[in-house]
Parts: C-alpha cells; sequence; structure tokens
C-alpha cells in the first residue's frame, strides 16, 4: 500500500524543505516538487503546500505554476508567497505592503477555523515579508491578521483553501508545528508512517546504486554533516572504496584539527589522513576583501588540493566521486534551487564543484536534510554525542569570519538620523558602522550597513529596537550592541586583509567563548556561537570582536540568544586582554533580515 503524502510546491526562497522537514516530524512522507508539476502527479497527494519565495506575484518574471492547482479538489496551504498567489490565482488583489515585516509579529484570531483550532486568540508569528494580501477573492474569509497585515491568515471552507502570510513551519512561530498538525492530520486526513531509520535504509541503498565500484573521496572537516555524511557513506560502501581526508586551511578553530584526528581514529575510519595546507589557502586569499570572492576561492582550493591527493593515491579519472556533507539549506542559500535567491556561496557550492556535479561526479546523501535530522540521523548511525551535538562550524572556517577592507566605507547619513530617531525611542544611542555584512530579507540577499546600540543592556528593548530599525531602515540589515568599553566616540575603517596574526587574534577570542559556554553550561542550548573580527578601531584601542550566538534548529531561522549579563561581560573582559583587539559588541539581530554568519 502507498503512503499517504503531502506535496510541497517549490516557489524557490528558504522554505520548501523545512516545511517538507515539518511534515516529516508528523511521520507524514512529504515531497517536494517544481510549481510547474502537471496534474496527474499531484492528484494522489493527500494535500498540497505551496512555499514562500522570493519573488512578487505582480512580477513578469514571476515563477511559472500549474494554474489548475486550485481545483484538483485537495486541501491546499499558501504560506507567504504561496497565499499571495493563491488570492491572486483565485480574483484577488495583492500589493507591496507599506510596511515590510522582517521578524516577530502578533497574529490577532479574526474568525474560527480547523487550521487554527486549538490557539490562542494572540499568537507570536514570524514574518518575512513586503507584499501583501490587499482584497480577498470570492469565497475567502480573515481568520488572522497582525498589527500591519490586514489579511495575515485567510480561508475558503467550502474548497479547503487556506493561506498564511506569516511562516508556521519555522521555530519562532512557536505554535507553527500546531497549524501544519491541523492542516496535514486533520484537513488533508494524512496517515503518518515516516521514519528516520527507513530514510537511512533507502539513502544506503541509492548510494550503493550510484557509486557501483568507483572510489569515494569526502572532505572531513570533523563538523556534525561531513561526520554523518561519512558514517552514512561507510554503511553503505566496503572500506577500501572509501577515502576521508580533513584540510587544515589555517582558519580552523584553536587546536581543531588534532582534535578532529582523535574522533575519528575512534570511529575506525580506515583511510584517513590531515593534510596542513595552511600555507596554499592564506596565498590565495592574500589581498581579497570581498566576502563571495574569499568563498569561492576556498571552494576551489579544495578542489584543488583534492584532485592533488586523488593523483598521489591513484584515484584520477573517470574511477572516483567527491562525497560532500550539503544539506538542504547549504544548497537554498547558494539558490541551488529554482528561483531561490543566492544569499552567499557555500564552499561546496563553488562555481567547479557545481561543474562536477553536471558531470555526475558528486554525491551528496545528506542534501535533503536539515541540521536537526542530521543530529537525529547520526544518532541512528551509532556516532557519539561529541560529534553529534557539536554546534555547526562553516566549512571556509574563521576566512568568513574575519572581515576584510581596504579601509573605504561609506554611511548614509539620511539613514542614520532615521535609526538614531528609532533608537532614542528605546533609549539607546545609535549609528551606522562603516562595515556591511551579508543578510536575508524577503528570501533575498541583502549587503547592507550594520547599527551600533549604545546604552544600557536590556535583552527586551534591544530585540525591539533591533527589529524596529532593520524593518524601517533600508540601509542596514544588522544591529549590533556595545559591550565594552561602555562608550565609543572615533571609529577608524582599517585597511586589513585576512592574515594570520588576525585569524590567531580570532581563534583566541573564539576559544574564550566556547570555553565559557562549556563553563557555564550553555553549549548544548546554543545552537551557533559565531565569534567575529571586524577591522573597526574604537578610539585607538584595536580592532573589534563580535558575540554572535543564536539559538535555532534548522538554521533556516534563528534568533539572537539572549545570555546573561554577567556572563557575557565576562566573556568580554576576558577577550579584551588578546593583544591588538579594543572593543567587543554583541550581534542582536534575529535571522532574517540577518544571516547567522557575517559572511
Amino acid at each position: 500500500m502507498e503512503a499517504d503524502r503531502v506535496i510541497v510546491l517549490d516557489f524557490g526562497g528558504q522554505y520548501a524543505h523545512l516545511i517538507a522537514r515539518r511534515v516529516r516530524q508528523l511521520k507524514v512522507y512529504s515531497e517536494i516538487m517544481p510549481a510547474t508539476t502537471a496534474s496527474s502527479a499531484l492528484k494522489k497527494a493527500k494535500g498540497l503546500i505551496l512555499s514562500g519565495g522570493p519573488s512578487s506575484v505582480y512580477e513578469k518574471n514571476a515563477p511559472k505554476y500549474n494554474k489548475k492547482i486550485f481545483d484538483l479538489g485537495v486541501p491546499v496551504l499558501g504560506l507567504c508567497y504561496g497565499q499571495q498567489l493563491m488570492a491572486q490565482h483565485l480574483g484577488g488583489a495583492v500589493k507591496s505592503g507599506k510596511t515590510k515585516e522582517y521578524g516577530i509579529a502578533q497574529v490577532k484570531k479574526e474568525a474560527e477555523s480547523a487550521l487554527t483550532e486549538g490557539l490562542e486568540e494572540k499568537e507570536q508569528v514570524w514574518m518575512s515579508h513586503g507584499d501583501t494580501v490587499e482584497r480577498l477573492p470570492a469565497g475567502f474569509e480573515r481568520i488572522g491578521s497582525t498589527f500591519d497585515c490586514e489579511n495575515a491568515a485567510i480561508q475558503n471552507i467550502s474548497k479547503k483553501l487556506f493561506g498564511l502570510q506569516f511562516h508556521p513551519e519555522v521555530t519562532h512561530t512557536p505554535h507553527g508545528m500546531k497549524i501544519i498538525e491541523n492542516f496535514v492530520l486533520k484537513i488533508c486526513r494524512a496517515n503518518p508512517q515516516w521514519s528516520m531509520k527507513e530514510y537511512a535504509e533507502h539513502k544506503s541503498k541509492d548510494i550503493r546504486g550510484k557509486v557501483g565500484k568507483k572510489k569515494v573521496f569526502l572532505f572531513a572537516s570533523g563538523g556534525v554533516d561531513s561526520s554523518v555524511a561519512l558514517a552514512l557513506l561507510q554503511k553503505a560502501l566496503p572500506a577500501q572504496q572509501l577515502f576521508a581526508l580533513h584540510v587544515d586551511t589555517g582558519f580552523m578553530r584553536k587546536n581543531e584539527s588534532e582534535q578532529v584526528e582523535g574522533s575519528f581514529k575512534r570511529l575506525g575510519v580506515k583511510n584517513f589522513k590531515v593534510l596542513d595546507a595552511s600555507e596554499e589557502f592564506f596565498d590565495a586569499l592574500k589581498g581579497v576583501i570581498d566576502p563571495e570572492q574569499k568563498r569561492k576561492i576556498i571552494g576551489t582550493k579544495f578542489v584543488d588540493v583534492m584532485q592533488a591527493e586523488l593523483k598521489k593515491i591513484g584515484m584520477e579519472g573517470k574511477e572516483w566521486l567527491l562525497a560532500q556533507g550539503t544539506i538542504y539549506p547549504d544548497r537554498i542559500e547558494t539558490a541551488a534551487t529554482k528561483h531561490a535567491s543566492k544569499i552567499k556561496t557555500h564552499h561546496n557550492r563553488a562555481p567547479i564543484i557545481e561543474q562536477l556535479e553536471k558531470k555526475g561526479k558528486v554525491i551528496e546523501p545528506l542534501n535533503e536534510l536539515y541540521k536537526d535530522e542530521v543530529r537525529e540521523l547520526g544518532q541512528k548511525l551509532g556516532l557519539p554525542d561529541e560529534i553529534v551535538k557539536r554546534q555547526p562550524f562553516p566549512g571556509p572556517g574563521l576566512a568568513i569570519r574575519v572581515l576584510c577592507s581596504n579601509g573605504k566605507g561609506n554611511v548614509d547619513k539620511k539613514a542614520e538620523n532615521v535609526l538614531k530617531e528609532i533608537a532614542n525611542d528605546f533609549g539607546y544611542r545609535a549609528r551606522i558602522l562603516p562595515v556591511k555584512a551579508v543578510g536575508v530579507q524577503g528570501d533575498a540577499r541583502s549587503y547592507k550597513n550594520v547599527c551600533l546600540l549604545e546604552g544600557k543592556l536590556n535583552w527586551k528593548k534591544l530585540e525591539e529596537c533591533s527589529t524596529r530599525i532593520t524593518n524601517s531602515v533600508k540601509e542596514v540589515n544588522r544591529v549590533v550592541y556595545l559591550v565594552l568599553p561602555e562608550k565609543v566616540s572615533e571609529i577608524k575603517l582599517m585597511k586589513a586583509h585576512l592574515t594570520k596574526e588576525r585569524v590567531h587574534k580570532l581563534q583566541e577570542a573564539d576559544a574564550i567563548a566556547m570555553q565559557h559556554i562549556w563553563k557555564k553550561g550553555l553549549y548544548d542550548e546554543i545552537w551557533q556561537f559565531p565569534v567575529v573580527l571586524l577591522p573597526l578601531d574604537i578610539d585607538g584601542r584595536g580592532e573589534t570582536i563580535v558575540l554572535r550566538p543564536v539559538f535555532s534548529l534548522e538554521a533556516m531561522t534563528a534568533k539572537f540568544a539572549e545570555i546573561d549579563g554577567a556572563i557575557v561581560m565576562e566573556i568580554a573582559n576576558h577577550i579584551l586582554k588578546i593583544d591588538g583587539i579594543g572593543t567587543v559588541m554583541y550581534d542582536v539581530t534575529h535571522k532574517p533580515p540577518a544571516t547567522i554568519e557575517w559572511e
């Protein structure tokens, strides 16, 4: 008997696979298909979910879709872009919103609905949109609204069509899973049958079929993704077909390569080697400032190192495949799916990797999964907690946490005046810093300036102020709070490149932050804790460190972590003892509008 399934139609953006993940959490099989999928392939579905996306429905180049999806007689749930598409297609109207909502909002219940059954009259939700449904189609009613979005939730009961402007699938819509559960189990009446054990067996069989007698070469960073990928490959393949290489790029955390080597030896990996290629990577990145160029160079250099190593062990030609621990957020942020907006180039999605992929030489056994699923799979495969519970660390390492500059940076004074007024409402002083960071707003990449707030530490006020600024000032996508010193006068953007000296500063600061959260019992609570080095000299004291701890489950959305103020001060005071560091700041921006990493 074929398992019940709910199909997610992908309109790009970051959310299709996260929606599918939420459906799988209900033990219901979910499948992602293009928005243009023919009706014949959709009729057996118990229901359809239309994903969010970075486009506007009224644009000429808006994603194409099967215009019969609302006539199939199955329940349909449109989320964000999916809601707007549903409204426009059925005769409603969509317009650009007066206020762009990125972050937390409060939805008020306007009418009863099977979709929102069991929820309170007011619920916290997560918004990420610029457009909004202005006029409802015939037969629809409003079932929820926010202060800035009148039609935040809509329904047509007779046709079982539902639309939400917010994202129930993300962690920061606390009761979003209840909404998805209502749709999948009660409205669609799908039968729960899916499991991670079945996924592991299916993937092992899939790996054996794709690999055949070829050799498989894996870059093993020691992080969760590459370690679980290695364990899955070990389960599927004979030992003689699998080779793992850990490359010390020079951008690792303090003593990291030694720790990785010890972990893999304990796992019993036979064909494993550690290679120190730090000089090659530093030479390749000499003088490079642009974050995208950094990532592309690192991705290319990894392949150069791989090919040299393949030559040494006699694995050249057609008899090898490159295995990677790529997970789904990596693919989304690099626009690997149709209509997705490129946020940044991951080192394992560099152009040369994509060329190898087109030739059928890349295998990515985890590319449908999110981090929490990867951890679950790792546990099923018997990996120890020291690997499975490790915080995420980017493949390019500290190279993308050391911001570089040519010493030239502009500040928009008009925008600065606006954010100063906003900050003043919350009791903070504000200014725009002459550095830029990568962000994600409305599912699209942004590269904008950073706002600095000074004043008394109050997480609630900082969160509200940060959200107001990034929603209202389009020139800013990230907000930081000044920890130490308490006040600043002159801020100088330094001319600074990627050097061993700067990486060493960051390694020391990172080690201090990690040691403190271990000591305070916060390591498992915090999803990820990037520590960033900025080429900003504050009042002649030296460079600036930014602390960026976040709470998340799947990395598609994240909330800045509110660590006890005494612990933050303790970390900052220790970091200021590092030679050449003069200031410590704290990133108080959610994702969106900021990405977790700065580059």
